[in-house]
């Protein structure tokens, strides 16, 4: 019992226990990066993604398909293919949201759309 006790005090202090890290990225991070948080992201998004075929049905009867999808295929693939290794500060998360909301805004054409735009409605006069 005494055993138990000590593993389940050890568990729960590594588990939360919030690490610092340095402001550089050296080798180690990279590596548990590579190692420990790349795999836990692919798990994630297989595990989000079977999630999001489940919830799917329900998602379209809210009209939340994009947030739905976002939240549990999205942000796991960007956090497994797209952040530069060692890198948690979550900036890339940040960015690509951004480039996101930029693309689905309705009303907010580029030029060369807004020219598009124009020659073919010169073209149809």
């Amino acid at each position: 019992m005494k055993n138990m006790t000590i593993l389940f005090l050890t568990i729960t202090l590594i588990l939360t226990s919030t690490p610092v890290f340095a402001a550089d990225n050296d080798g180690f991070i990279v590596v548990m990066d590579i190692v420990i948080a790349r795999p836990f992201g692919l798990a994630a998004l297989v595990i989000g993604s079977a999630f999001f075929a489940v919830t799917y049905p329900f998602a379209a009867m809210s009209n939340s398909v994009h947030e739905t999808a976002d939240t549990l295929v999205g942000e796991p693939y960007r956090f497994t293919f797209l952040r530069p290794p060692g890198d948690f500060s979550g900036t890339y998360m940040a960015e690509q949201d951004k480039e996101a909301n930029e693309l689905q805004q309705p009303g907010k054409d580029s030029e060369a759309e807004k020219e598009n735009k124009l020659q073919k409605s010169e073209n149809t006069q």
